[in-house]
């Protein structure tokens, strides 16, 4: 059986990312298109699909983590370099509002839910998430085989 680990992560997240779009619990705020990604950035994403991309690569991740992952730990992913003009580039996290509304939206999608696991809390990915993502990926690799 396939999996999401079997699949290159660019083709799972476009194709996950037109699945997310028919759930009507995910939808880009009104915000959404002036606010920046991070401190970091210079401007806000110019695709107009940024936040179904980001929705999909946040699902992806909570499934190939497998623990609970926190808003903190997903801020560090997806974080890059600050140039600073003459001194050097430091690493600067990324905004957490984006992060948060878009796990909020996943928890009432019942993609993921909010849990504590030997003393680690945030989110883990539900089996309805899961199913998602297996699907995907299964009919990805279908499609390759063709």
């Amino acid at each position: 059986m396939v999996s999401v680990f079997d699949i290159p992560g660019d083709k799972l997240i476009s194709s996950l990312k037109e699945e997310l779009k028919k759930i009507p619990q995910v939808k880009p705020p009104e915000w959404s298109k002036f606010v920046k990604t991070s401190c970091a950035k210079v401007k806000p994403p110019e695709n107009d699909e940024f936040w179904y991309i980001r929705t999909a690569s946040i699902l992806r991740q909570l499934y190939i983590r497998g623990k609970p992952t926190g808003v903190q730990r997903l801020r560090t992913k997806y974080g890059s370099k600050k140039e600073k003009g003459a001194k050097p580039a430091s690493f600067q996290r990324a905004g957490g509002s984006i992060i948060r509304e878009i796990l909020q939206q996943l928890d009432a999608a019942g993609l993921t839910k909010k849990v504590t696991e030997s003393g680690r809390k945030g989110r883990a990915i539900t089996p309805k998430g899961k199913s998602l993502l297996d699907k995907q990926a299964a009919k990805i690799s279908r499609e390759s085989k063709k």
